[in-house]
């Protein structure tokens, strides 16, 4: 999903995002526009790839032939599409041969990569490539969850190499934010918490990593296996967040979730949340009276839900002061703060020195098109003679284009 740029102050539940997932070689693109095309593919570690039904045991990652041929033709497609940014998932860092394939091929192709194996030796992970050709790589960071799924995140920033025609001042912001994450896998109802866990970690790790640099505003593309639908807590979680499907937006698909979303978060008045928070006959909110409401949301106390720790780092959030209570007005402030009071504060403070010109321009993405493959995936239908993977990759072409910062916070 991509970001068009928020400024690095704002907190966590008050980020402006645009969703990106990744497209495919059919694609034709207006040459004279500079594009960027992004890449995302479950392509199915072996350990986990079921040759014989009958026999569960029996795993691709027995048999070499079988995993090197398929991997082969993985790569032999992702350089054929050559896209600015390749993320994939499940890959089976657990074998060095297979990282070492993949490292040379995409390398001697001009690519940087960087992988990342989940936590407690589970044998997959993710991968990153970017080229060299269009990016730069500023830095890179990785996101251990910790948690029972054992499931990690990449984080990569890096910088436009090639200028862009619309965006020729070199003042303007060209840099971009990439995450790649595989969640979760929602086995039963249970797991709904674990996995809007392990979306706000991300959230809180990009935020946390803007506001420690000062970042200027710039677009943050996330890219994964999300494993859920847009009936799901997680992709509502997102959107509510400002955040939109590339894929969607390519297709002119509407989000009607999205907007009975808003309108139930408007519906819910700061009295009433105060109110919720509380305990009864008190004027303020306390640490039990919070813990209180979580637990009755379900979200503290349960086998899946926040830890006595993270509970309490919420709370220090909230009560800044440290006096362990939170009166209406502490609440207004640090719970329920309006978004605009937190742009200008950061305009006006953070960049104060900085002049209006040089502020109000950035680079933001149009998305061009999105594409799934096999294309029988979009009609809703799985090909039984597509082998490479139990996932369909997605593609994405995007435009940079330059935009005022006001534009990017939408």
């Amino acid at each position: 999903m991509i970001r068009q740029g928020r400024s690095s102050k704002e907190k966590m539940g008050k980020i402006s995002r645009i969703g990106s997932y990744a497209i495919a070689s059919s694609i034709t693109e207006n040459q004279r526009q500079p594009c960027i095309t992004c890449t995302t593919f479950n392509i199915l570690a072996p350990i986990y790839k079921r040759l014989d039904h009958e026999d569960q045991s029996c795993r691709e990652s027995d048999n070499r032939v079988d995993w090197l041929t398929r991997n082969h033709r993985i790569l032999d497609w992702l350089l054929c599409e050559r896209s600015s940014l390749i993320c994939l998932q499940e890959f089976w860092v657990g074998n060095q041969e297979l990282v070492n394939l993949y490292e040379k091929r995409l390398g001697d192709a001009g690519y940087i990569s960087f992988n990342l194996g989940r936590t407690n030796n589970r044998g997959d992970g993710l991968l990153m490539s970017v080229q060299k050709e269009y990016f730069t790589v500023i830095d890179y960071k990785e996101l251990l969850f910790n948690d029972c799924g054992d499931r990690v995140a990449q984080l990569l920033h890096v910088k436009l190499a090639l200028p862009i025609s619309q965006c020729s001042n070199n003042d303007i912001g060209q840099e971009i934010l990439f995450v790649n994450t595989h969640l979760l896998f929602p086995h039963d109802s249970s797991l709904c918490l674990v996995r809007l866990r392990q979306v706000y970690k991300i959230l809180q790790y990009v935020e946390s990593y803007q506001r420690e640099r000062q970042l200027m505003p710039m677009p943050i593309i996330l890219c994964g296996d999300w494993n859920g639908s847009k009936r799901g807590h997680v992709y509502k979680f997102l959107r509510s967040q400002g955040f939109v499907s590339s894929y969607d937006t390519a297709h002119q698909y509407t989000d009607a979730d999205a907007h009975k979303y808003l309108l139930l978060k408007t519906a819910l008045a700061e009295t009433r949340a105060f109110a919720f928070l509380k305990a009864d006959k008190e004027d303020s909110i306390t640490y039990s009276s919070f813990c209180e409401a979580l637990r009755q949301l379900n979200l503290f106390g349960h086998c899946h839900g926040l830890s006595d720790e993270e509970t309490t780092d919420l709370w220090s959030q909230a009560d800044i002061d440290g006096n362990g209570v939170l009166d209406y007005k502490e609440f207004l402030e640090q719970l329920w703060k309006p978004e605009s009071d937190e742009g200008n504060e950061y305009r006006n403070e953070e960049h104060k020195d900085v002049s209006d010109g040089q502020r109000e321009q950035t680079v933001g993405f149009s998305v061009k098109n999105a594409v799934l493959f096999p294309p029988e995936v979009e009609k809703g239908r799985w090909p039984e003679d597509y082998s490479l993977s139990d996932h369909a990759r997605l593609t994405v072409v995007f435009s940079p284009i330059r935009m005022p910062c006001s534009q990017m916070t939408s």
